[in-house]
């Protein structure tokens, strides 16, 4: 891979495969971009990740090299995408959430086309995945549904020598099973050393496939990290079952949202825990005689609602 200097104005660093700081892009008077900093190393998988208009499909757009930016700098292999798209488009593959064909060509004629933009391909290769992806390439693209256009664009883009992937909701329209054969296959190429940005609503798929996360609110990336490194400030929940439940658990120190389920035998209980004060909850319900105690760390979902709740945005 390239490891030249970017071009004056691009912004980047050699080792980023996608670097982007202070990113500004304004329609009319609304500000689409105001300020990102995104970034992602060679051979990771970043999740991206936001509701609809918090800026994610504009990022993409901008690194792609269809739209301009107004202010920052953005670098794809260190290059400017508006200056220099040919050379990234020639390293890269894109697959949109909602993928449009060439209604009149079959599905394998559509494959071979997009297969075509990159220079060549080993069509061995095309063919198991065409295979793993149970996809009928006989067919006419006018008679797929949504889900087999996006099978098209994934084996197109899997099937391609790209170094790098971004996807903008690549599964969308796939039955989990097929959801299950994405991440297989995401997991390969990483394993061969590429690069995936990936923008999804599904957060399971993230939290299953991504080394690290940036949650973009309004334009701008409000915190970026492992999964590990968010849920060091975002509570746990604790679950354990007493005979007979001590008195005083809501008030220990960082435990809050204490709810009681009555059971057969004995009352199982359920609260909130932040991190400072996971060890001596879980100390104290031990020696209070608890019968069984389980701590479950917060799901991505959880993580992804906490930031947006704390930002205000969270209905």
């Amino acid at each position: 891979m390239s490891t030249s200097s970017p071009p004056s104005g691009a912004g980047g660093a050699p080792d980023a495969v996608i670097d982007v700081r202070g990113l500004v892009k304004r329609f009319g008077r609304f500000r689409a971009l105001d300020g990102l900093d995104l970034r992602v190393e060679r051979g990771e998988v970043l999740g991206f990740l936001g509701p609809n208009g918090s800026g994610k499909t504009t990022t993409i757009r901008v690194l792609l090299g269809q739209i301009r930016r107004d202010g920052g700098t953005a670098a794809v292999f260190g290059r400017d995408p508006w200056a220099d798209p040919v050379r990234i488009h020639g390293r890269l593959a894109y697959v949109p959430g909602d993928v449009s064909l060439w209604p009149s060509l079959t599905g394998g004629e559509c494959i071979d086309t997009l297969l075509r933009f990159h220079g060549g391909f080993d069509p061995a290769h095309r063919d198991a995945l065409v295979k793993r992806f149970d996809l009928d390439v006989t067919k006419k693209a006018r008679t797929y549904s949504k889900g087999n256009r996006q099978k098209v664009a994934l084996v197109a883009a899997l099937a391609s020598d790209a170094e790098l992937l971004i996807l903008d909701e690549p599964t969308s329209g796939l039955d989990p099973l097929m959801e299950d054969t994405f991440r297989s296959l995401i997991r390969e190429r990483v394993d061969n050393g590429d690069t995936v940005l990936l923008s999804s609503h599904i957060l399971s798929e993230v939290e299953a496939l991504c080394d690290r996360v940036t949650i973009i609110r309004r334009g701008r990336a409000i915190e970026t990290g492992t999964l590990d490194q968010l849920r060091e400030h975002t509570a746990t929940t604790v679950q354990a079952t007493f005979d007979e439940v001590p008195e005083g658990l809501d008030r220990l120190p960082g435990v809050g949202g204490v709810h009681l389920h009555p059971l057969s035998r004995g009352t199982r209980v359920t609260m909130r825990v932040t991190p400072d004060g996971l060890s001596g909850a879980v100390h104290a319900m031990l020696h209070a005689g608890g019968q069984t105690l389980a701590v479950q760390p917060p799901s991505l979902d959880e993580l992804f609602l906490a930031r947006y709740q704390d930002a205000g945005d969270a209905g």
